[in-house]
């Protein structure tokens, strides 16, 4: 058997390096990160849109957001590495009724949250994006200290400091199963060879519910396509400008460098793990883009700048954290469906607490338990992009 680790974490992007970071601060240094890619950091992580925001529809998110961006200010002191951090906001317009409503009940609990947001009339939305058609809107939320970061950069920071303190990284490693003895975790196979464990972390992204699946457990994470697009560089649109989100139609947009990312999730396509650039999306982004912001119809395309990732989703929208009941020493730590860069400084530290303390305390996290989709207790996660 190859040598093991007290703690095994399945995945080397941004929340696996998180969680080794968090347990060798504590002093557990004994963990071994298993990356399946020749490189760590070459997953989702790499290929994220990199937004961070406060404006969630549930409590636990907004508390997993305020801690992390609070930590993202100051990682490159704490940490090391570059987060990058951009508070230039989250701008979101809404021209539906019922919508409109639900944000405004949204606002109220995250101000309870100690969260700076802004209700702002069609008029005082209108300031930030040139030309932005606004004769439809009811209105736009703005967070004050949302923004964007470098994933890479977090990710890279993270897993280099826990490796200065004694974490092990094992590249090029499949899990391809688990050793179970008396209903406990015991090693993990690779195509490497057995690892010998008192816990793992399951922190495989958008192939979490098969590296669960191998272990016997059903996890319902899901990878689903999410494709980017950048324009040329478009001084049109004078920087900078908010993470902005046309709430009824899911186009989305900021600055990246001098040119405009923009994107919108395709929601009847399939669960699949394709990262090729879907060029045919792009005509219905860039439709609904126009409606909104008719001066990008001036901008052109960097075909060689757009990419394609997957988001590890959940029936709910909510990550899946914490040990899973049906085998001892197994824990979920996937399922961020597109919240994984901006939650994962606060993941780490409470995936820690579990292992480290038997149960995460400083945020509660009963509610992202697994257990919530057997006992009907999943609250769906309303503000998602």
């Amino acid at each position: 058997m190859a040598r093991g680790a007290q703690v095994v974490i399945i995945g080397a992007g941004v929340i696996g390096s998180s969680i080794a970071y968090h347990l060798a601060i504590r002093g557990c240094t004994d963990v071994l990160i298993l990356e399946k890619e020749e490189a760590e950091i070459s997953g989702s992580t790499a290929r994220s849109a990199a937004g961070v925001r406060h404006q969630f529809s549930n409590t636990t998110n907004i508390l997993l957001s305020r801690h992390s961006i609070e930590k993202l200010r100051v990682f490159d002191e704490e940490v090391g590495g570059h987060a990058e951090l951009h508070q230039v906001g989250y701008l979101f317009l809404v021209n539906d009724p019922v919508t409109w409503q639900e944000y405004q009940r949204n606002v109220a609990l995250q101000r309870e949250l100690g969260v700076r947001v802004e209700l702002l009339t069609p008029d005082e939305a209108a300031r930030f994006v040139p030309r932005m058609r606004t004769d439809d809107l009811l209105g736009a939320t703005f967070g004050l200290d949302d923004g964007y970061c470098d994933p890479y950069g977090i990710a890279l920071g993270y897993l280099r400091a826990a490796q200065r303190l004694g974490v092990r990284l094992q590249r090029a490693t499949q899990v391809t199963g688990f050793d179970c003895v008396a209903g406990r975790v015991a090693a993990v196979q690779t195509n490497q060879g057995p690892v010998a464990c008192d816990t793992v972390v399951n922190a495989a992204g958008p192939w979490a519910g098969e590296v669960a699946a191998r272990a016997g457990l059903d996890v319902p994470v899901r990878p689903y396509r999410r494709n980017i697009y950048m324009t040329t560089p478009f001084p049109q649109i004078p920087g900078p400008i908010p993470l902005t989100i046309d709430v009824g139609s899911g186009f989305y947009m900021r600055h990246e460098g001098a040119g405009i990312l923009m994107g919108k999730s395709n929601l009847d396509e399939p669960s699949s793990f394709n990262q090729t650039v879907d060029w045919d999306w792009l005509d219905h982004v860039l439709e609904v883009g126009l409606a909104r912001f008719p001066l990008l119809e001036e901008a052109g395309l960097a075909e060689s700048q757009c990419w394609a990732g997957l988001y590890e989703i959940t029936p709910d929208h909510n990550p899946i954290l914490g040990y899973h009941p049906d085998l001892q020493g197994y824990l979920d730590a996937s399922g961020f469906s597109g919240h994984g860069i901006m939650h994962a400084p606060a993941t780490g530290m409470l995936i820690a607490e579990e292992i480290l303390d038997g149960r995460a305390q400083t945020i509660n996290i009963d509610e992202l338990r697994i257990n919530r989709f057997r006992d009907g207790a999943a609250q769906i996660e309303r503000n998602v992009i």
